[in-house]
């Protein structure tokens, strides 16, 4: 029985190649950063996104909805801290990549690899859900054990890299 779709592509071996997990895990950490986290949505439900300028509609027009009741300072602050978990998110990210394919390049074995991913990932879910809904100073302190957490994972895959040398 042949696995060849109709364009011939063969259909078994995507998730058999070595790439396909970090490459799952590198698409699913940029959509979440880039997309998830992006403070546009919200910006546009509450009526204050402004394409001229986007990066400075909470400075310039964030106080102003607020007086004119289109949110409240909490959803104002809210979406504050949604800007700040993306473009943390965003930054993040680029040692991720580098850690990941790092990896790839120095052999580093594919289950280490893919538990670095995964609690890569999950760190970060924890991250951006405490920096958007957890306003509170004690509980928000979750959200540096997070990022801890992720940016140790890609440590670990330099140094794994490193030693797998």
């Amino acid at each position: 029985m042949s696995t060849t779709s109709t364009l011939g592509l063969n259909n078994t071996s995507f998730w058999s190649s070595p790439y396909a997990v970090p490459a799952a895990f590198l698409t699913w950490n940029w959509f979440y950063a880039y997309c998830v986290l992006a403070s546009r949505t919200p910006k546009q439900w509450y009526g204050i996104d402004h394409n001229g300028s986007p990066r400075q509609d909470l400075n310039k027009y964030g106080a102003v909805a607020v007086k004119e009741g289109k949110l409240t300072q909490a959803q104002l602050d809210q979406i504050q801290r949604v800007e700040a978990a993306s473009a943390n998110s965003v930054e993040g990210y680029v040692l991720f990549v580098a850690s990941v394919l790092f990896g790839l390049i120095a052999n580093v074995p594919s289950e280490s690899l893919t538990t670095a991913c995964t609690t890569y990932t999950i760190a970060r879910l924890v991250y951006g859900y405490v920096y958007v809904f957890v306003p509170d100073d004690r509980w928000s302190q979750i959200r540096g054990i997070s990022w801890w957490v992720a940016n140790s994972s890609c440590l670990y895959l330099f140094w794994k890299g490193a030693v797998q040398g």
